[in-house]
């Protein structure tokens, strides 16, 4: 298959160099290098060469001029990334702006350092995880997120309080952090009420005590997929993980009502790795 690569949030930070990203066609020893400098964030890549191309794309990798959630949403709607109703308006009841550090600019559509070594995902990435699990976030379901919080609270908000979303990460610092920002959200009243979790443990484990899932979706990339998010997925559930090391895909699994497991790329991407706690604090 040819693929196409596009560089939409790489060089988010410098709008001249996102435009020559996204008309230029890498070759294999720039596209390892711009792996290679950009191992710390969770950077994805795109397939589809109708994408953004030329100025249009510059235009879209300048949003420092963007300051409302709402702006964010649309522009993203604008170019064909969110494409479900119901995804845009999660989208816009949590704001983004509450899950990065103060200083950040919390509507662009790049990655961002969070600490410990750690990401939040770009919304683009965020609204692609979400879609591909929409039907599997429907009222009463369960949902486990192994990332920075964002996507928990947009789980929670679409599972309602008949359901119940889970949140794992491995640093407490992060998990603080993380409810705290929950906390100020839309989805703080399902904080109280119990139907949205944060927890300190590892994300490859999973949560156990919440399983089976309808859907989960982990924030950083696997070798391979964890045979324990597997054995937690429901019947008729889906997963959404990056797998590989320094090439990577964001695999869907499916599993079938027998149990049997299928498995699809649905694009290439670039994350932070799914690790031990110590291995992320040395900085992998």
């Amino acid at each position: 298959m040819n693929v196409r690569y596009y560089f939409p949030v790489s060089v988010a930070y410098d709008s001249r160099a996102c435009y020559e990203a996204a008309t230029t066609k890498p070759t294999n020893h720039s596209l390892s290098l711009t792996l290679l400098h950009h191992r710390s964030l969770s950077l994805p890549f795109f397939q589809n060469p109708n994408f953004l191309t030329g100025n249009t794309m510059q235009r879209f990798c300048s949003v420092n001029g963007i300051s409302k959630n709402r702006a964010m949403v649309e522009r993203l709607q604008h170019f064909g990334v969110i494409t479900s109703s119901k995804v845009a308006e999660v989208m816009e009841t949590v704001d983004r702006a509450l899950f990065v550090p103060s200083g950040s600019a919390p509507y662009d559509d790049s990655p961002m350092a969070i600490g410990y070594n750690a990401t939040i995902s770009a919304p683009h990435m965020h609204a692609t995880c979400l879609q591909l699990l929409e039907e599997n976030l429907q009222p009463g379901m369960r949902a486990l997120d192994v990332g920075s919080g964002y996507l928990t609270a947009c789980f929670a908000l679409m599972v309602g309080p008949r359901g119940r979303a889970v949140g794992v990460e491995h640093i407490p610092e992060l998990v603080s952090f993380a409810i705290e920002n929950i906390q100020k959200s839309a989805a703080a009243t399902l904080l109280k009420d119990g139907s949205l979790f944060v927890h300190v443990g590892d994300g490859r484990e999973g949560w156990p005590e919440f399983a089976p899932y309808d859907a989960i979706h982990v924030g950083a990339a696997a070798p391979e997929i964890p045979q324990p998010l597997i054995d937690q997925l429901k019947p008729g559930g889906r997963m959404v993980i990056p797998v590989g090391n320094m090439f990577q895909d964001l695999k869907v699994v499916d599993k079938n009502s027998d149990g049997s497991i299928s498995i699809r790329t649905e694009t290439s991407v670039r994350y932070v790795p799914l690790t031990s706690r110590e291995a992320q604090l040395r900085g992998y």
